[in-house]
This record gives structure tokens, C-alpha cells and sequence, in this order.
């Protein structure tokens, strides 16, 4: 098949960017150097693995910009969002997925489409003139990154991303622990929860402070992490309450065991469909794999927790896109090439697959002839895309997750109680004056982009 866009990655953005162009006829060609060659936290040849949490966050359109962007996908027809509505699991009133069946379900749809053509093989060097997604997310490979500095002439930013550890539920001690959301949200019942006295608090904060860590190289030692991704010990450092206050807190839930409320509490999310693994809410970490396994298990509950996946460190990537790319995703020195997802600066899965599908879109009406808008400001999508493409300061530009900080404030004066209701009421009217496009079988005509001649492949 003669492709007429190439895309780079088939991690949430380059699905989601492929399963765009195609839906509307266009020829793609997708690049994928996994299972042949793999990165430090992907263990699968799969399309869109889930290498962190298995969590989408808030699913709530009336109150959270992230679930608000939900709703703004499947109004577009993402791919990543009907797999994930089609393989979530119980998470109060988050998206949840079953990850191994969410990926399976994002491979097989693209695989199976008659328009897209899969070539296992690592991109070593970027095209001469193809028209191309680069949407290789937070661990491009070495020698894609070097040939990516080469062209923008700019310095990579880095951080740190941390991997949160899974459990077999059967190992979970239930006569300690409990289920319950949070408040009582979704089910009611979505979370295990593990309780913690003030002694057995302090206890786990102190071996978390002296736990042995993973060491840096000397390169890494000045990359900072992300804010919104912090690893447990990092927090627990910054102050005995931290955590407390963070991804353990005690509000809104009641130990049935004891009728009170617990000096801090441990949450595990469901991770598959058969409820046989959950993961570790908020406990990211770079604890070394030992370590790991005698300080968790000093949680009450989990003192003979079996770990299906023990936590763990990866170093993530992303370009100064303020500076490098227009109001299109288009890189300014060579704008036959887009970039999409983290390796923009986003931050979130459901970010990541956001910016796939608008550098699908943008790159389909290039193609087609077709004018170009970006969505409105007022939306999600177009609040993200504004913050990457020019919205922030390039000098101090850090990933970002999607959150009502980045849209334009409302008229008038609105109860803040009110606001983000507000905030998604305007947006989900103003995306329907943005064209999603109707879906098209026939082939795209115009652009003709080769089969990537220029380009060099490594096995």
C-alpha cells in the first residue's frame, strides 16, 4: 500500500492519529519499533500500551476538564475512548481499563482497517518531505531523539515518570482492608482500601525516607520530575504529612471493621476485568524492587501482597513545542512533519490520545485540500492544544495535564461552585461549530507522500 501519511509510534497518539486519517479514507502507514525493540517500561508489542496507571481519570464532564476532553473524543469518534468505554473496570467515577484487553482491542482495529499498513521497525532518522506524524511519545529512542535535535536545533527537556506497583487481589488481607469509593462514588464500592493508625503511618514514612532508591545516571541527575506524577518517596520527603494530605487521605471513607475513620489510607484500583489485579493509587515509585516488597507490605492489608508488577523509573522526553511547532502541530522549519502526544509536552494518556486526533485531523484536511480550524479555544481540545502550541511560556514550558486553567474565563460573574459545570456546558456547544468531519471509505486524493524512502530503519 502507497501511503499517503506516515506516522511514528503507535502508543496512544499515533493510534488515535492512524485510526483519524483512515476512518477518512487516507492511506496511512504506521511505524511501530516494538516488540523488535522495546523501551525500558513497555512490555508488549501492543498499540496503545498503558504503561503507568490503567486509570483515564475523572469520567465527570459537569465537573473535571479531563472528563470534560472524554466527551469531547467521543463526540469525534476517537478510538481510544470507544476502547476504553468498551473495556473499563470499576473506578468510582473514573475510566478505568482492563489494559491488556484495551490495548488488544486498539491493535486489532487498526490492524484489521483496510487503510493502514503496519511495518515493525525502528525509525532512526526523520523524512526529507513525507508528510508525517512523529507521535513517539516520552521514550523516543536515542537515535530518533538525536535526529530530532538535529533538526529543531533546540535542547531536549526532560523528567522523570515513575510506574506504580500491581497486586494479585487474592493476596490482599480483607478482613483488614475494605471496599469503598471515595465519598461512595461510582459503585459505592470501586476501591480497596487499607488503613493506617498514626504509629503505622509515621512507621511507613520513615522507611520510605530510608528505603534505598534507584540510582541515576550522572545525565539524569538534574531532570526534574512531574509534578502531577510525583514518586511516593519523593513526596513522603517533602514532609511527614504529605502523603497524608495526597494520595493517602483519609476523607471520605469509614472503616466497617473499626466504624471510624483511618489515620491515612492506602487505595487499590482495579486493573483488569476479572478483578484479579489492582494497582497501587498514587504510589508511583523508584524504590529499588527489594525495597519495594518489604515497605509496601508493612501496609496493614498487604503484608503478604503478591506483586503482579513491581514499580518503576523511566525517563521521559518532550520538545519545547511553544517555540518548535504552529497552531497545527506542524514543526516551523519543516511543516510536512507534525508531532503529537507526550512528546509535545502534554501529560496524560487521554491528552496524549487528544493531541493524536487533532494532528490526525489537521494532517487529513492538509491532505484533502480541505481549510484547517483548530478547535475552538473554549474546548478541551483547544485549550490543550493552545497551551503547546504558544499559550505557555516557552522558556518555562513543563508538561501539562488538561484543567479548566487553560481555557478563556467565562462571561459574566458564576458561583465557583458553578464554574466547571459552566466551563463544559460552553464547550460542548462551541465543539459542534468545529467540523469533526464525516467518515469516508474512499481513498484520499492530493497528497502522495511515498513510502519513506529518506528514511532509516533498524531492526
Amino acid at each position: 500500500m502507497k501511503s499517503e501519511l506516515h506516522i511514528i509510534g503507535a502508543g496512544l497518539a499515533g493510534s488515535e492519529a492512524a485510526w483519524q486519517a483512515a476512518a477518512r479514507g487516507v492511506k496511512v502507514g504506521l511505524h511501530e519499533m516494538r516488540p523488535a525493540r522495546k523501551t525500558e517500561a513497555h512490555q508488549t508489542g501492543d498499540c496503545a500500551e498503558l504503561v503507568c496507571s490503567n486509570s483515564f481519570r475523572s469520567d465527570d464532564f459537569t465537573r473535571n476538564a479531563v472528563g470534560l476532553l472524554h466527551e469531547e473524543m467521543r463526540r469525534c469518534d476517537s478510538l481510544i475512548l470507544r476502547m476504553a468505554d468498551a473495556h473499563k473496570v470499576p473506578a468510582g467515577g473514573a475510566l478505568a481499563v482492563d489494559r491488556e484487553g484495551f490495548a488488544r482491542a486498539v491493535t486489532a482495529a487498526l490492524q484489521q482497517h483496510p487503510n493502514i499498513h503496519f511495518t515493525l521497525e525502528e525509525i532512526t532518522d526523520l523524512p526529507a518531505n513525507a508528510m508525517t506524524i512523529i507521535a513517539t511519545g516520552p521514550l523516543t529512542s536515542a537515535a530518533l531523539s538525536a535526529a530530532i535535535q538535529r533538526r529543531t536545533g533546540s535542547e531536549y527537556l526532560a523528567f522523570f515518570d515513575a510506574i506504580a506497583p500491581i497486586i494479585h487481589f487474592d493476596s490482599v488481607d480483607m478482613s483488614k482492608a475494605w471496599f469503598q469509593s471515595r465519598w461512595d462514588k461510582g459503585s459505592g464500592h470501586d476501591y480497596i482500601n487499607c488503613p493506617m493508625t498514626r504509629e503505622e503511618y509515621e512507621a511507613f514514612i520513615a522507611a520510605l525516607n530510608a528505603g534505598e532508591k534507584t540510582e541515576f545516571k550522572e545525565w539524569e541527575k538534574n531532570t526534574p520530575y512531574f509534578e502531577g506524577c510525583l514518586p511516593i518517596e519523593v513526596m513522603a520527603a517533602r514532609g511527614v504529612d504529605t502523603l497524608r494530605f495526597g494520595p493517602m487521605k483519609p476523607v471520605g471513607l469509614t472503616n466497617p471493621h473499626t466504624g471510624g475513620r483511618a489515620h491515612a489510607v492506602v487505595q487499590l484500583r482495579q486493573d483488569n476485568k476479572l478483578g484479579t489485579l489492582y494497582n497501587m493509587v498514587g504510589f508511583q515509585t523508584k524504590l529499588k524492587y527489594g525495597e519495594q516488597q518489604r515497605i509496601f507490605r508493612m501496609i496493614p492489608g498487604l503484608e503478604q501482597a503478591e506483586f503482579a508488577r513491581l514499580g518503576g523509573i523511566h525517563r521521559n522526553t518532550f520538545i519545547r513545542s511553544p517555540e518548535l511547532l504552529d497552531g497545527f502541530l506542524r514543526l516551523k522549519s519543516a511543516p510536512h512533519m507534525r508531532f503529537a502526544g507526550q512528546i509535545t509536552g502534554v501529560e496524560g494518556y487521554v491528552e496524549s490520545a487528544a493531541c493524536g486526533l487533532m494532528a490526525g485531523r489537521f494532517a487529513v484536511s492538509e491532505l484533502l485540500g480541505e481549510p484547517m480550524t483548530p478547535p475552538p479555544l473554549t474546548t478541551a481540545l483547544g485549550a490543550l492544544l493552545n497551551h503547546i502550541t504558544g499559550g505557555a511560556n516557552a522558556s518555562s514550558f513543563q508538561p501539562m495535564n488538561v484543567n479548566f486553567g487553560l481555557f478563556p474565563p467565562l462571561a459574566g460573574r458564576i458561583r465557583k461552585d458553578q464554574r466547571a459545570e459552566a466551563y463544559s456546558a460552553r464547550a460542548l456547544s462551541d465543539l459542534e461549530a468545529w467540523k469533526c468531519g464525516s467518515l469516508l471509505q474512499e481513498p484520499a486524493a492530493g497528497f502522495n507522500g511515498g513510502e519513506f524512502p529518506e528514511m532509516r530503519r533498524q531492526v
